[in-house]
């Protein structure tokens, strides 16, 4: 019963082991991809020019792994409960060495381990590059942030200078427009003041209109500031009263 139990382990377990070919077409793209990691993380300890282009190959890599991980996790889980059934199988037939016959522990120490040892490897490098791949991407995303919030601040405080830019240009052009009304109103007032002959009544144009001045000037004052006021208030109060 026992020779037949070791005939059938190695047969059974060999045809079992569906994951090495995997770890073993796995481990040359890890290694170029550790490369590729390496050259990433040596440029990201230096310039800040392509942090955009870094962080897309950081996603490209990243998304590899993932997707080697979701291919193959199945078969390491398999491989490795396999392995842990063959080694407690094993054990539960006690064998005793024999002069000059190989045991079944010993050819599975030599064939089975090796290969679960290549799988198990393959899987954990894949875990630890997800991670190393994680950590850099966070560093980098972090940096851009940072860059970027620089760079609204920048953006901020332009918009604030031309905000008063425009204040200033808005008041210069109130300023003007108050001239121009006090100009042509105090026109108006003395063409009245020669049409009504005021001379008559002890007054002379030119005195009429230099009065005339400072009233003008002051409504057109309080004319603008009012408009201005009810141009800078939220439509939403005066359409509600007036529905």
């Amino acid at each position: 019963m026992s020779s037949s139990c070791s005939s059938r382990l190695p047969i059974r377990s060999a045809s079992r082991l569906l994951a090495l070919p995997i770890a073993r077409a796995q481990l040359p793209r890890m290694v170029a991809i550790e490369r590729e990691l390496a050259r990433i993380t040596h440029e990201l300890a230096g310039t800040r020019e392509n942090d955009e282009e870094l962080l897309h190959e950081l996603t490209r890599l990243a998304a590899e792994i993932e997707r080697e991980l979701a291919a193959s996790q199945f078969r390491y889980g398999a491989c490795r409960a396999y392995a842990e059934l063959v080694d407690r199988r094993i054990a539960e037939l006690r064998e005793r060495r024999l002069p000059g016959i190989q045991t079944i522990e010993e050819f599975m120490a030599r064939r089975l381990s090796p290969a679960v040892a290549t799988c198990m490897t393959a899987s954990q490098r894949l875990h630890e590059l997800s991670e190393r791949l994680d950590r850099a991407r966070g560093l980098l995303s972090a940096r851009i942030d940072v860059v970027r919030e620089r760079q609204n601040q920048a953006l901020l405080e332009s918009m604030d200078r031309r905000a008063q830019m425009q204040l200033r240009l808005q008041q210069t052009v109130e300023l003007l427009s108050v001239a121009a009304i006090v100009y042509y109103l105090a026109g108006l007032v003395a063409y009245l003041a020669r049409a009504l002959d005021t001379e008559g009544a002890g007054l002379k144009p030119d005195v009429v209109v230099a009065v005339s001045i400072p009233i003008i000037a002051l409504g057109a004052i309080l004319v603008l500031r009012r408009a201005r006021r009810l141009h800078e208030e939220p439509a939403g109060p005066r359409g509600h009263h007036g529905v």
